[in-house]
């Protein structure tokens, strides 16, 4: 059974077909998914859909580039929903230096947050960073010096420098549909080296759509042929690929079920 460790079921892309989705995704053997919290207003729309939905968990966190639209998410409002059967991690939250949509500062005063509630809770931290390496192993080292939390650093589109320091800390990797482009050998030769008992498989549906589904809707199904060509980087068996995605999963977000389909 393979987990689609990182979607976005609530986005406007699926809302026409949603039931449709999740059985495409159980007839390829994606038995759990984990629907991201980006924004906390959309909270609850994203906590109905894991009640309609054996196997299908959630988030709570506020997305980098949505973090200065409203006062800064305190860490006891995400402390607060993860009293919830299915909240199992926190964020995804982080740096995104390449839009840049909310200002560096209050990106990371976010960022903060997240921790400090990741920290209170047990539960990871959902990592979205991008153009912002330095940034971001600066704040993992400090914060991670105050006490320990855990986390995943998801869609690994950066430099083996990141990738090394969060396998350093103690951290997970999820890859996207990314790494099955032709234009991502620099992304693939910095996974080499990543432990594969680090490492998770995610869609980020219903964007970044793996090959051969390029320029398509990307959904949870997907994520076969992610895991296709992160066993072929690791020259082991799609089965085995499988099975250590899916126990690395249930290892770092332990407050989720394993689903049988």
């Amino acid at each position: 059974m393979l987990v689609d460790s990182h979607c976005h079921l609530n986005f406007p892309d699926f809302k026409d077909d949603l039931d449709d989705i999740v059985s495409r995704a159980r007839a390829q053997g994606v038995g759990v998914m984990q629907t991201i919290c980006t924004d906390m207003a959309e909270f609850e729309e994203i906590y109905g859909i894991t009640e309609r939905y054996e196997g299908v968990y959630c988030s709570v966190g506020v997305h980098p580039n949505d973090s200065g639209e409203t006062e800064i998410v305190s860490s006891q409002e995400l402390i607060d929903k993860t009293s919830r059967e299915k909240v199992i991690g926190i964020g995804e939250t982080g740096l995104d230096y390449h839009y840049e949509k909310s200002d560096r500062e209050t990106q990371k005063k976010s960022f903060l947050e997240h921790i400090r509630a990741a920290r209170a809770t047990g539960l990871p931290v959902i990592i979205h960073t991008r153009d912002a390496d330095d940034d971001t192993v600066d704040i993992l080292k400090h914060e991670m010096s105050v006490g320990s939390f855990k986390g995943l650093i998801h869609c690994f589109t950066s430099s083996k420098y990141l990738a090394d320091e969060a396998i350093k800390l103690g951290f997970y990797i999820s890859v996207s549909g990314i790494i099955t482009f032709k234009s991502a050998q620099a992304i693939r030769d910095a996974l080499v080296d990543v432990p594969m008992d680090r490492l998770l498989v995610e869609t980020d549906s219903p964007y970044l759509a793996p090959a051969p589904h390029r320029g398509k809707r990307n959904e949870p199904s997907f994520v076969i042929n992610t895991n296709k060509v992160l066993a072929e980087l690791k020259n082991i068996s799609e089965a085995e690929c499988t099975k250590l995605t899916t126990e690395n999963f249930h290892r770092l977000f332990d407050k989720a079920r394993p689903y049988k389909i």
